[in-house]
């Protein structure tokens, strides 16, 4: 497996964590001093998918395989 393909499963996997999440928008929480944001989660998961896409770029600047994907709350933070 070449590193692009690898970039691209990452990516592909990542994606599909972000919209099941965003399918299935869950509240932000605390329990006993630790805190979970959905939101913040969400966050990292398009910064991986941004990290892919420019290692993606850097291999092959003439592919146009550079995508972007937004991150859109749902509500719930």
């Amino acid at each position: 497996m070449t590193d692009s393909d690898q970039y691209k499963s990452i990516r592909t996997q990542t994606l599909a964590l972000i919209k099941e999440i965003t399918l299935t928008p869950k509240p932000s929480y605390s329990v006993g001093g630790q805190s979970f944001s959905w939101q913040q989660y969400l966050d990292q998961l398009q910064k991986t998918v941004d990290w892919c896409n420019s290692r993606l770029e850097e291999a092959d600047p003439q592919s146009g395989m550079s995508q972007s994907f937004e991150i859109q709350s749902r509500g719930s933070t």
